[in-house]
């Protein structure tokens, strides 16, 4: 089932991408789309307020196992988004899948697949997948 609707959105995307059919067009749309899923972000902390960012070092004990490691990270942000920066960031996340999807139609490959590959290696290599 999982693989009927990515498989579904993949060829939705194939049907509807008709003006940014070229690969350095959908190259150049997917960092567009990742530009303004930045910018949401950015603008649910500094025009909406409904996030905060208090950034600072990362306090790391010395004598602490990878496993523990990420009890000790944080990650700088304070609060929720309020239902319309969601909603912005949800329909900006939406447009950056449609040019993943297109990518992965140009270049023959099945996006379910590399998300399956992706989970197998998480799955197996755990925390110590940082690549």
């Amino acid at each position: 089932m999982k693989d009927l609707i990515c498989n579904e959105f993949q060829a939705a995307v194939s049907q509807c991408l008709v003006r940014h059919k070229s690969i350095i067009d959908v190259l150049t749309k997917l960092q567009e789309t990742t530009c303004r899923i930045n910018r949401a972000i950015a603008k649910s902390v500094t025009v909406c307020g409904c996030l905060e960012v208090n950034a600072k070092k990362q306090q790391i004990p010395s004598n602490i196992s990878l496993h523990d490691l990420s009890t000790y990270m944080d990650t700088h942000l304070k609060g929720n988004l309020c239902p319309n920066c969601r909603e912005v960031l949800e329909q900006e996340l939406g447009n950056h899948l449609f040019y993943l999807a297109a990518l992965c139609n140009l270049l023959n490959l099945n996006l379910y697949d590399v998300f399956v590959e992706e989970n197998e290696k998480l799955t197996t290599l755990g925390i110590y997948n940082l690549s």
